[in-house]
């Protein structure tokens, strides 16, 4: 983008936060002091008495996104607009978040960064998901993690994994987690598996509790593609931890980076190192 090409911006806001209408009123000023249109989705301005656009109108309508709240309103913001490839600017309300680094406070100066274009977009890697079953077949998309995982605490699950169209391993536990570089900081890294650099162009599978310890995460390249089924006759497909499908016996996901990255505007300075340090408290 050139600094001309940022004309409209279409905010979305953390849900059931209308606490958060005075921040949106000061980030709306600062980007119309700089001849910026402001819109906001109609779920955000109904929460706090302002008209709104839906979605998807704001998508097509705007040149960027702002999500003001946290990295559960930046990724829910990132995956419903992917189709339409617009850039999101994470703004966090609160604690630093591992993708929403920019604080309130930072707005007014990243902003006249922004209009002259002294800014970066980074591209990163989304998975892409069909899923089939004996009725339908869906192709849904995730910024952070697709877990297959079992329904109920009571028992395990059993989820046969192929590579490439090559069987490569039977996950016998509480599930699996594929995740993209991105995600590597969310439930991949509770359960024991890798940081990923987020601009690389891999993936990994971690197992969740596995019923043996010979089970260990595994990174793969970004061209490969995954299939996974289970046996057992139930089972649930959580996406970015935010939606949900069921999943049982006789159905198959098959999961590959998607051709298309996300797109997330940054600072010129922004350093992924120095937020895993202060998230993750390294070198303390």
């Amino acid at each position: 983008m050139k600094k001309t090409d940022i004309k409209k911006a279409g905010i979305i806001l953390r849900p059931s936060t209308p606490e958060l209408k005075d921040i949106f009123y000061d980030i709306k000023n600062v980007f119309e002091s700089h001849g910026i249109e402001v819109f906001i989705d109609s779920i955000s301005g109904g929460m706090i008495d302002v008209m709104g656009q839906e979605f998807d109108i704001l998508c097509q309508k705007c040149d960027i996104l702002v999500s003001i709240g946290g990295d559960g309103t930046l990724i829910s913001t990132v995956r419903r607009s992917y189709k339409y490839q617009i850039p999101v600017l994470g703004v966090h309300a609160g604690k630093l978040g591992f993708l929403a680094d920019l604080s309130v406070d930072e707005m007014k100066d990243f902003v006249q960064l922004l209009v002259k274009g002294e800014y970066r977009i980074d591209h990163r890697s989304v998975l892409q998901a069909t899923i089939k079953t004996s009725e339908s077949e869906d192709t849904i998309f995730a910024f952070n993690d697709i877990v297959l995982t079992r329904p109920s605490i009571s028992k395990m699950i059993r989820i046969e994994t192929l590579v490439d169209d090559k069987a490569f391993n039977t996950y016998y536990g509480d599930g699996v987690i594929v995740s993209t570089p991105t995600g590597s900081t969310a439930y991949n890294l509770s359960a024991g598996g890798p940081v990923l650099f987020p601009l690389t162009n891999v993936f990994s599978l971690t197992p969740i509790c596995p019923h043996s310890l010979t089970q260990r995460p595994v990174v793969l390249p970004g061209h490969f593609s995954i299939d996974m089924k289970t046996p057992d006759k139930s089972a649930l497909l959580i996406v970015d931890g935010q939606d949900i499908h069921e999943f049982g016996s006789g159905d198959t996901i098959s999961i590959k980076l998607a051709k298309n990255p996300a797109k997330l505007i940054h600072k010129k300075d922004f350093n992924y190192f120095d937020v895993l340090k202060e998230k993750l408290r390294w070198g303390e």
